[in-house]
């Protein structure tokens, strides 16, 4: 059952590229054009058994958007305060192109091919900072037995999204009771989250 499930997510992840791989393309053209740095990111999280892999995104920051971060004690206290992220309205390092792929979740779509690499599955808690395992104390044993996913029940949650300590107990309550009908509600439930777009206060 568990190869089997590993392979409807492969095939469904470069299905889903394949479909989206225009809107990838011209939206990677827009953020060369509009800003220094390449077009995609991966950003180092932590992946299944706490081993670190690149999160791949298009890139929506500044290309020294992590020295800003930590050059500026103010900023950097307010990122780990909300959660390790800033609302993009609030965030310097945020391009303007950056905030539409984001409102839309664009950004996220190259994700696609954490799923073909086998890091990340379609469905499962959202990869972590390794900073963020700390909020997760002992339970990080159990995030980190399997891989993360594009899409889960914290994520699912659209615009309602809590900060922690909520997502964890979220977080956990899914590994804890996961299933391939619950992962196809959540895929279900996200696909509204996507049309109405991200709003940030």
């Amino acid at each position: 059952m568990k190869t089997l499930r590993e392979a409807v997510d492969r095939v469904t992840a470069g299905v889903l590229l394949v479909l989206t791989s225009p809107v990838i393309l011209t939206a990677a053209a827009a953020v060369r054009l509009t800003s220094r740095g390449p077009a995609f990111f991966g950003h180092v999280r932590v992946g299944k058994g706490g081993k670190p892999f690149r999160c791949w995104k298009l890139r929506t920051m500044r290309q020294d958007a992590i020295d800003v971060l930590h050059e500026d004690d103010d900023l950097h206290r307010r990122y780990v305060g909300n959660g390790f992220k800033l609302p993009s309205q609030e965030d310097p390092r945020v391009t303007r192109v950056g905030r539409f792929l984001r409102h839309w979740y664009i950004d996220e779509l190259p994700q696609l091919m954490n799923v073909l690499n086998g890091t990340m599955r379609l469905v499962g808690p959202r990869p972590v900072v390794p900073d963020e395992l700390t909020e997760y104390g002992e339970a990080s044993v159990e995030l980190l037995a399997v891989r993360p996913g594009i899409v889960g029940a914290w994520t699912s949650r659209g615009r309602q999204r809590p900060g922690y300590p909520d997502r964890v107990r979220i977080e956990l309550e899914y590994l804890r009771n996961r299933s391939a009908l619950r992962d196809f509600v959540i895929l279900a439930r996200t696909v509204p989250v996507v049309l109405r777009g991200q709003e940030e206060p």
